[in-house]
C-alpha cells in the first residue's frame, strides 16, 4: 500500500518567495539619507581635490566643483613643496612624528590601563574608572592653556613633548580597551598561564597584547587622526616655525595670503590648498592599510571566549 506524498501548504510553497522579498526590499527613505551622508563626506573631498589643480585666481573665477581651462596640479605640488626652502615638508614630517610616536604610545598605554581595570579589582577601581568616564567628556582645548603652564615650569615648551606628551592621555581609548579585554582576553586563559609560572608582565605582553590586536589598532587610528589634525596645542605650544604641524603651518600660509605678510605671494592661497590635499593622503593610506585589522576587531570583543 502506498501513501501519496504531503503536498506543500500555500504558506509553505510562499516562503522562499517571501524570503526573496524581503533581501531584495529597498528603503528609499534610507537611501537618500545614504546618498546624502555620502554627498556630505565626498563633497569635500572631491572639491579639495579640484581645487589643488587651480591657480589662486581660477579658484575664485572658476566653478569651484570642476576644473579650470588650465589644471597645475603638478606645478602647485611642486610649489608646495619648495616654498620657502622645503618648509612644508618639515611640517609634514613633523606630523608624522607627532602622530605615529603619540598613537602608538597612547595604544600602549590604553592597552595596559584597560587590560588593568578589566582583569584586576583593587581599592578604588569603581572611581578610577569613572574619573576616566568623566574625564572622556572634557574637551581638550579647555586643558590646553594648564597643560601649557606646566609644560612652561619644567622647560618642555617649543619642544616635540609638548606635543607628543599630552597626546599620550586617551580617556577614550582606555575605555575602549577595557570594554574589549573583557571579552577578548579569557580569565580561563589567564589563569593557566599562571598556574605554568608566568608572570603578570610576561602574561600582558605575551598574551593580552596579541588579543588586543584588533583593539590597538583601532586606539592606534583615533589618536592617529586626533594628533594629525590637532591644532590648538601645538599653536600655544610650538615658537619654532620648524616645529609646527601641517595644521599650523598652513595656518600661517592662509594668514599671509589674507593679510599680504611677508614672504606672501599671490599663488599662496593655492598653496595652502594643495598643501592642505596632501596632507590628506597619509590619512587615507593609514586607513585603507589597517582597515581589515580595525573591521576584524569590531565584533570580536562582543563574543565571550
Amino acid at each position: 500500500m502506498t501513501t501519496a506524498a504531503p503536498t506543500p501548504t500555500s504558506r509553505e510553497t510562499a516562503t522562499p518567495s517571501r524570503r526573496r522579498s524581503r533581501s531584495h526590499r529597498r528603503s528609499t527613505p534610507l537611501t537618500i539619507a545614504m546618498l546624502a551622508a555620502l554627498a556630505y563626506f565626498l563633497l569635500p573631498l572631491f572639491w579639495l581635490a579640484v581645487a589643488s589643480t587651480k591657480s589662486s585666481q581660477d579658484l575664485f573665477n572658476t566653478f569651484g566643483l570642476w576644473f579650470s581651462h588650465a589644471p597645475q596640479l603638478w606645478t602647485n605640488i611642486s610649489q608646495t613643496l619648495t616654498h620657502d626652502n622645503g618648509v612644508f615638508v618639515d611640517w609634514l614630517l613633523n606630523t608624522l612624528m607627532y602622530a605615529v610616536t603619540s598613537s602608538l604610545g597612547a595604544a600602549l598605554l590604553a592597552a595596559g590601563a584597560g587590560y588593568g581595570f578589566a582583569k584586576f579589582r583593587f581599592r578604588g577601581h569603581g572611581a578610577a574608572f569613572n574619573l576616566v568616564l568623566g574625564a572622556v567628556m572634557v574637551p581638550t582645548t579647555a586643558l590646553a592653556i594648564p597643560t601649557y603652564l606646566l609644560f612652561a615650569q619644567v622647560g618642555l615648551v617649543n619642544t616635540p613633548w609638548a606635543v607628543i606628551l599630552p597626546s599620550l592621555v586617551n580617556p577614550f581609548g582606555l575605555y575602549l580597551m577595557r570594554i574589549y579585554a573583557e571579552d577578548a582576553v579569557p580569565d580561563s586563559l589567564i589563569e593557566a598561564a599562571r598556574i605554568d609560572g608566568a608572570g603578570e608582565l610576561r602574561i600582558f605582553v605575551q598574551i593580552g597584547l596579541r588579543l588586543l590586536a584588533p583593539g590597538l589598532v583601532t586606539v592606534i587610528l583615533f589618536t592617529l587622526v586626533a594628533t594629525w589634525n590637532n591644532y590648538f596645542l601645538p599653536l600655544i605650544m610650538l615658537n619654532d616655525p620648524r616645529l609646527y604641524p601641517v595644521t599650523v603651518g598652513l595656518s600661517s600660509w592662509a594668514a599671509q595670503a589674507q593679510n599680504g605678510g611677508a614672504g606672501a605671494s599671490s599663488d599662496m592661497l593655492a598653496l595652502v590648498v594643495t598643501g592642505s590635499m596632501i596632507s590628506v593622503i597619509p590619512l587615507v593610506i593609514a586607513f585603507l592599510l589597517l582597515q581589515r585589522y580595525w573591521q576584524s576587531g569590531l565584533s570580536a570583543g562582543s563574543v565571550k571566549q
